[in-house]
C-alpha cells in the first residue's frame, strides 16, 4: 500500500448452487488466499453465497435465511483479516428481495449495497424476484445480528489511504445509460467494484472488456469486476468467471474460464493526480448531494489497511511513450509521424511560404525532421525540391555522418546545400579572443549558433522556414545550445521523445525497403550511429563525443520524464517503478544517479524550455510553455533533491 498502490483482487470460487453453507466454505478458502498473496481489496461474484441461477428459490425463505447465515459464517471466519471483501447475497428488507453485496472487515459489515438496475430481458429475469436499490435513500437494518446500512450511495473510504474510496455496483448496472459508477466517482469514489454474473455468448467477452475499461477511462478511476463461473447451473447458460481488473481506460489483469483470483494493483494516488489534473470533479457538487441525498460514507479507522510494501504485479513497460507490441508500434508510428507532418502542413499554409531550411547532420534528429517534412509536403502536393536540406560540417563531423546526410538529402528528393561553417567559427573565435585549443563549452556552442545562423539567413534568401530538429527529452534535459540548436521557426519533433525518434526512423526504413532500397539502408545506418552533436573533433575519424556518456542513457530519461511529468510522481515513486522496469539491466545506484541528473537538469534548465518555438504535440507529455508544462524558469529543486538524498 506504498506509494499509492493497493493491491486489489476479483475473485471467483467454485461453487454449488443453493447450497450456501458449502459456498460460504470455498469464499471464506479464497478470502484466505487473498490475504495470503497481500490483496487488501477483494471483490466476488454477484449471489455467490446462494449462486446466481437459484431461480425462483430466491423467494424460499430457507434460501434467504440460508444465505444470511452463510454471511454469518464467513464473517466469523475471518474477522482477522485486514482486508475489504464484497461479496454477493440477497438481503430481505420490509417485504422487498434485494440483490446486495455485502462489503465486510474484520467481521463487519461496513455496508450492504444493492443493486440498481434490475434487468427482465431475455435470459435475465430478476425483476420476478428483486427490487432496485436506489441511489437516494439509504436505510439501517438489522442482519447478520448488525446494523449496517442498505444503499447503493455508499461510500467506503480508508484512512490509512486518503485516495482509496470505494464504490460499489452489480452487473447489469455497468450495462445502464446512467450507471451508479458515475455518480459514486463523481463523489469521490476511486475504485469501483462490480459483482457481477454475467454468461457467455461469442462476442460478449469483448464487450465486458471495452465497458470495463471504458468506465475506468471516463471516471478516472480503478474498476474491479468479478463475474459467476463454474459451479452456476447450466441448464440455458454457461457461465465463465470472466475476471477483469482495469485503470483508467488500461486492463491490468484479466482471467476467463477459471477459478480463482485475478490480482493486480491500483495506483490511487495517480488517479487523484489525473482528477485534480483534469479538473471535472467539482467539490461543490459533491457537498450539495451530501446535504439532500441519503450518500453514506464509510470511514475505515486509521489502523484497518495498514500501509505495507506491495509488490508490484502489474505490466509495467520500460517505454512508457509506446507500446511495445510490434504491430500496436507501427500503427503508433504512423499516427506520431502523421500528426506531426499535419502541424507542419497547417503552418506551411497559413505561412505561405516557399521553402523549408533544415540542418541536417547525418543524425537521428534532423533524419526524422527530414522525414516529417517531406511527408507535409506530400499532403500539400507540393515538390519536395523545395525543401532545402543544409549540412554545415565543422571541427567534430564525421565523414560517416556528412555522407549519410548527403545520401538521405537526396533520397528524399530534397535540395542539398553544403555549408562549410569552420573558417567562419574560426573567424569568430579570433574576434572573440578564442583559443582553438580550448575546448570548452564556447567552442562546442560557437558552431550550434553559427548553424542557426546559417539556416536563418538561407530562409530569409528562399522566402521560407527553419525547421527545428530538437526532441523531447532535449528540450527536458537542456540539451541544446541556447539560441542555437534549441531555436527555429517551427520544431516538428519538439513533442516527440528521443527513444521514440528511434521506431520512427526504423519504421520509416521499413516502409522503403520495397520501395528505396538505398534510402532504408541509409536510415538504418543513421540508426546505428551514436547520438552525438559532433562538436569536438573526431578520435582517429570516429565520433568522439556519445551524448549518452554525458547525460545517461535516453531510455532512462524519457522513462523519467514520462512518471515525474505526466504522472508528477515523487523521486521515490519514480525510482522503485524503474527498479522494476529496468531490473537485470541497471542496478540501483546506477538509476539512481540518472535521476539525480534528470532531476538536477530539469530545474536548472526551464529557461531554455521557456521560449522555445511552437512545435506539435504528439504523446502524452509536452513541455511547451503555452501548452501543457508551465513552469517558472527560477523554480528551485531543493524539495526533490532532499527526497532523492535522503532514499
Amino acid at each position: 500500500m506504498q506509494d499509492g498502490f493497493i493491491k486489489v483482487a476479483a475473485g471467483t470460487p467454485k461453487i454449488r448452487v443453493a447450497d450456501c453453507a458449502y459456498n460460504a466454505r470455498a469464499i471464506i478458502a479464497l478470502m484466505r488466499d487473498a490475504a495470503g498473496q497481500g490483496v487488501k481489496v477483494l471483490c466476488l461474484p454477484e449471489l455467490c453465497i446462494t449462486g446466481y441461477t437459484c431461480g425462483d428459490l430466491f423467494l424460499q425463505s430457507t434460501l434467504t435465511q440460508g444465505a444470511e447465515e452463510g454471511l454469518g459464517t464467513i464473517l466469523e471466519s475471518t474477522h482477522d483479516l485486514d482486508m475489504i471483501t464484497a461479496v454477493g447475497l440477497p438481503v430481505y428488507l420490509e417485504n422487498k428481495l434485494f440483490n446486495c453485496a455485502a462489503v465486510i472487515h474484520k467481521g463487519k459489515i461496513l455496508g450492504l449495497v444493492p443493486k440498481t438496475h434490475i434487468p427482465n430481458y431475455g435470459e435475465f429475469y430478476e425483476s420476478r424476484w428483486f427490487a432496485p436499490g436506489s441511489l437516494d435513500m439509504t436505510y439501517h437494518c438489522t442482519f447478520c445480528g448488525q446494523n449496517p446500512p442498505l444503499g447503493s450511495a455508499q461510500l467506503f473510504q480508508a484512512q490509512s489511504m486518503p485516495n482509496l474510496t470505494i464504490g460499489v455496483e452489480l452487473c447489469e448496472d455497468l450495462w445502464a445509460v446512467s450507471p451508479p459508477s458515475s455518480r459514486l466517482a463523481a463523489l469521490g469514489a476511486t475504485l469501483i467494484l462490480n459483482l457481477s454474473a454475467s454468461d457467455e455468448e461469442m462476442g460478449k467477452a469483448e464487450r465486458r472488456r471495452s465497458l470495463t475499461a471504458g468506465q475506468s477511462s471516463r471516471l478516472c478511476c480503478g474498476y474491479v469486476y468479478a463475474s459467476a463461473g463454474e459451479g452456476e447451473s447450466t441448464g440455458d447458460l454457461v457461465f465463465s468467471g470472466h475476471d477483469i481488473i482495469a485503470e483508467d481506460g488500461v486492463i491490468l489483469a484479466e482471467n476467463r474460464f477459471a477459478q480463482g483470483l485475478t490480482i493486480s494493483e491500483i495506483d490511487v494516488d495517480r488517479l487523484a493526480y489525473e482528477r485534480r489534473r483534469r479538473n471535472t470533479f467539482p467539490q461543490e457538487e459533491l457537498r450539495e448531494y451530501q446535504l439532500t441525498h441519503g450518500l453514506y460514507t464509510c470511514s475505515l479507522t486509521p489502523d484497518s489497511l495498514a500501509l505495507s510494501p506491495t509488490s508490484l504485479t502489474r505490466p509495467l513497460s520500460p517505454t512508457p511513450f509506446f507500446p511495445q507490441d510490434p504491430e500496436e508500434l507501427e500503427r503508433q508510428c504512423e499516427e506520431a509521424l502523421t500528426i506531426a507532418a499535419l502541424g507542419l502542413k497547417k503552418r506551411l499554409e497559413h505561412t505561405g511560404v516557399k521553402s523549408c531550411v533544415i540542418g541536417l547532420s547525418g543524425g537521428l534528429d534532423s533524419t526524422l525532421a527530414l522525414l516529417i517534412t517531406a511527408r507535409a509536403y506530400d499532403m500539400l502536393g507540393r515538390d519536395r525540391r523545395d525543401i532545402l536540406a543544409v549540412t554545415m560540417p565543422c571541427f567534430g563531423t564525421t565523414r560517416r555522418t556528412r555522407s549519410n546526410a548527403e545520401v538521405l538529402a537526396e533520397r528524399v528528393g530534397s535540395t542539398l546545400k553544403v555549408v562549410d561553417i569552420s573558417e567562419a567559427v574560426k573567424i569568430h573565435f579570433r574576434d572573440i579572443g578564442q583559443s582553438m585549443e580550448n575546448r570548452d563549452v564556447t567552442f562546442e556552442n560557437a558552431q550550434a549558433r553559427e548553424r542557426t545562423q546559417v539556416l536563418m539567413d538561407l530562409a530569409n534568401q528562399t522566402g521560407g522556414l527553419v525547421i527545428g530538429t530538437g526532441d523531447l527529452s532535449e528540450l527536458a534535459l537542456g540539451w541544446c545550445t541556447y539560441n542555437g540548436d534549441h531555436m527555429s521557426m517551427y520544431a516538428v519533433n519538439a513533442g516527440i521523445p528521443k527513444t521514440l525518434i528511434r521506431h520512427l526512423t526504423a519504421y520509416a526504413a521499413g516502409q522503403a525497403d520495397g520501395t528505396d532500397p538505398a534510402l532504408a539502408a541509409v536510415l538504418r545506418d543513421i540508426l546505428h550511429t551514436p547520438v552525438s552533436p559532433e562538436l569536438l573533433p573526431p578520435s582517429e575519424g570516429e565520433i568522439s563525443q556519445v551524448t549518452e556518456d554525458i547525460v545517461g542513457p535516453y531510455e532512462l530519461h524519457d522513462f523519467y520524464l514520462y512518471y515525474a511529468v505526466r504522472w508528477a510522481f515523487p523521486p521515490r515513486k519514480v525510482l522503485r517503478l524503474a527498479e522494476r522496469a529496468f531490473e537485470g539491466r541497471y542496478d540501483r545506484d546506477t538509476l539512481l544517479k540518472w535521476l539525480h541528473n534528470f532531476y538536477r537538469r530539469f530545474f536548472s534548465q526551464q529557461f531554455k524550455r521557456s521560449c522555445v518555438p511552437d512545435g506539435p504535440k504528439v504523446g502524452p507529455v509536452s513541455l511547451s510553455p503555452r501548452g501543457d508544462w508551465r513552469m517558472p524558469s527560477d523554480a528551485v529543486s531543493a524539495l526533490w533533491m532532499k527526497e532523492l538524498e535522503d532514499i
